[in-house]
């Protein structure tokens, strides 16, 4: 992990008790079973963001599609004139 510091975090005690359990079950520490849930939330959330700001960047330059080409798009999925993707408008 490189580097480390601490951090301190209040949580249910039951939740503790249930982090307790799984850090037996899986031979890992709480310690690291914490940090690693708190690293993979971290980068799932930094991922939704970014991908936001994308969305926001591709709507101010116009590339977007309408609701009704997507839905039309996908309804022909798996028929024999399936349709080829829409482009944005």
């Amino acid at each position: 992990m490189g580097n480390t510091t601490t951090v301190t975090v209040r949580v249910p005690a039951r939740l503790k008790d249930r982090l307790d359990k799984l850090a037996d079950a899986t031979a890992r520490s709480r310690s690291w079973l914490a940090a690693h849930a708190l690293q993979v939330y971290v980068e799932d959330q930094e991922w939704q963001l970014a991908t936001i700001r994308k969305g926001k960047k591709d709507v101010q330059a116009g590339r977007i599609l309408s609701h009704e080409k997507a839905a039309r798009w996908l309804r022909s999925w798996g028929k024999k004139r399936e349709l080829p993707p829409p482009s944005c408008e």
